[in-house]
């Protein structure tokens, strides 16, 4: 494979059989295990001002398999457990590089059930999976085909809490080609009335998975508030009901997302967002629910690798740029906008329709920072976009 391959992960779900499930299940088990032994371990070295990094708990993996009380470690593929510890590290490099909070210990009931595995710890052939410690190859749910001639690099298995089984297969793909360019850009204003309000006056209505599903979700939360605390067969099963309706929820939401970033990405070349404070914005008790509905944070996450892959550019203007205020027409200012304001009228005249001329003079900012190369500022790390944040310097530019 070329060097210059797009790495993508493909996933896939599939259906375990008795002896898979439980394999896997003990390799969950002590993948959580060793993350928690390791973090204690680094945690209390910490306390004492010491380093302990990695290799030293790759040693220290080696002699825990070796005493008595944890034995049963050995009874699971090696490669996961590495793996976690590999994940260990890059959770303190963050952390250390300001990128993230403290590692925290992985809970039993609520810490995602995940194994990653390397090339030596599976084998792929023939289009059959077979991982470690497994004489069977997993009977894997093909819903698309892996690119021609790919081979996975690393297998994620994983259980979500609705007790679906999933494989996630990173491979190169060399299909993902930067798209002709095109001469088209586009400003978007998101919205919990609107999901997506363009440049060009369209608009995207917002689905509102969740409030679709909310009697649904709302019994089956009651049904589960009334059984007894505890690992009991009928609290499982009717959280396992909780999560399935959380699960539809979000599994269509990823689906829309997914359908309206690529026919934004493919359509334009260059496409301004509004870089919003999502987690702050959801310390709003009325609005929070809504916003999470909405998933603002996830449309900007896909839209960014996505113009990555294919050659666009995402410009991210600042949050405190004025653009519902700010007259797309003449750029007069406003001096208040509040929220039940739908639509205006400029002293020139003009009437706006709130979204629109948002997401009007959010594409003029982001065209006013490419043509002059004023005002930018990295915001996010991610590869497929910048961001606009002197608001002073940008009116000037309009």
């Amino acid at each position: 494979m070329s060097a210059t391959c797009v790495k993508r992960a493909f996933k896939y779900r599939f259906r375990p059989t008795c002896a898979q499930a439980a394999e896997l299940s003990r390799t969950f088990g002590c993948v959580r295990k060793v993350y928690n032994l390791a973090l204690a371990t680094r945690t209390e070295a910490w306390a004492r001002q010491e380093r302990v990094g990695y290799n030293e708990t790759s040693a220290m993996l080696t002699a825990w398999k070796k005493t008595e009380e944890l034995a049963y470690l050995s009874d699971v593929s090696a490669v996961p457990l590495q793996q976690c510890l590999r994940h260990l590290q890059a959770a303190f490099t963050n952390f250390f590089g300001k990128r993230a909070k403290y590692p925290r210990f992985k809970s039993r009931k609520k810490s995602r059930k995940s194994a990653e595995y390397t090339t030596s710890g599976f084998r792929f052939r023939a289009g059959k999976l077979t991982l470690a410690k497994m004489a069977e190859p997993l009977d894997i749910v093909w819903s698309r085909p892996l690119p021609e001639g790919s081979r996975p690099s690393t297998v994620t298995v994983s259980q979500d809490a609705a007790g679906r089984w999933f494989v996630s297969m990173l491979c190169d793909d060399p299909g993902v080609k930067p798209l002709p360019a095109a001469d088209s850009a586009v400003g978007v204003d998101v919205g919990l009335d609107h999901l997506l309000t363009l440049s060009t006056g369209e608009k995207i209505t917002n689905p509102r998975y969740e409030r679709e599903d909310r009697a649904r979700l709302t019994k089956a939360q009651r049904v589960l508030a009334k059984k007894a605390k505890g690992d009991g067969a009928n609290r499982v099963k009717a959280r396992h009901k909780v999560a399935k309706v959380y699960a539809r929820i979000a599994d269509r939401r990823r689906d829309a997302l997914h359908k309206l970033t690529t026919r934004l990405v493919r359509e334009n070349q260059t496409i301004v967002i509004e870089d919003l404070a999502v987690r702050g914005m959801v310390k709003n008790r009325g609005l929070a629910r809504a916003i999470s509905d909405a998933a603002w944070r996830e449309f900007r996450n896909m839209l960014e690798y996505k113009a990555h892959w294919y050659g666009r550019e995402v410009i991210a203007v600042d949050r405190f740029f004025p653009s519902s205020r700010l007259c797309s027409h003449c750029g007069a200012l406003a001096d208040r906008m509040p929220l039940h304001v739908r639509t205006w009228t400029c002293e020139c005249g003009t009437t706006h329709d709130r979204d629109v001329n948002a997401a009007r003079n959010l594409l003029a900012a982001g065209l006013a920072v490419t043509v002059c190369g004023a005002g930018v500022r990295p915001q996010r790390s991610s590869p497929g976009g910048r961001s606009v944040s002197k608001q002073k310097s940008l009116r000037r530019e309009l």
